[in-house]
């Protein structure tokens, strides 16, 4: 039943910039963070940035406010094969407000449709995010935790 609920739906101009990250062709790891306007009921973009480490990235996102983020990011293979994946992030750190925390799960589902973000694998890791889950969301090698408390959802789209 979860899966139907819509609380908010997304912004047409943000539609836009995310069919366009999709298909961008550069080759830095780049990331666009979105946030729901609560008086008009709608996702919109926060920020954009361009050349943004993971370690930038988690640092960029607000301490007590849910955040849905795009991540485009260089993945080296282990047959020297080099990919450009998008991984969806839903942010929610410990002590959002309730409110908050339901408008942004149940946008969730209607933003990762919007975006065309439905292929992939996903990964939960409760209290901390998993470092090579976004470095390399296939690769075991690296499992390093980060030790920010928070909630995310990791989606891969490609590897």
């Amino acid at each position: 039943m979860s899966e139907s609920l819509v609380v908010c739906d997304v912004a047409e101009d943000l539609v836009e910039k995310l069919r366009k990250f999709r298909f961008r062709k550069e080759t830095n790891n780049a990331a666009i963070i979105m946030k729901i306007d609560k008086d008009k009921q709608l996702v919109v973009l926060d920020e954009e940035h361009e050349g943004i480490s993971p370690d930038e990235l988690k640092d960029e996102l607000p301490e007590r406010q849910p955040r849905f983020i795009v991540y485009s990011y260089k993945y080296q293979h282990e047959d020297g094969r080099v990919s450009y994946p998008l991984c969806f992030i839903f942010s929610s750190p410990v002590g959002c407000k309730p409110e908050q925390q339901m408008m942004y799960a149940g946008s969730k589902n209607k933003l990762v449709q919007t975006a065309e973000l439905t292929k992939g694998r996903k990964f939960a890791q409760e209290g901390k995010l998993v470092h090579s889950q976004v470095q390399g969301p296939f690769h075991p090698a690296d499992q390093r935790l980060s030790s920010e408390p928070a909630s995310y959802i990791l989606m891969s789209v490609g590897a």
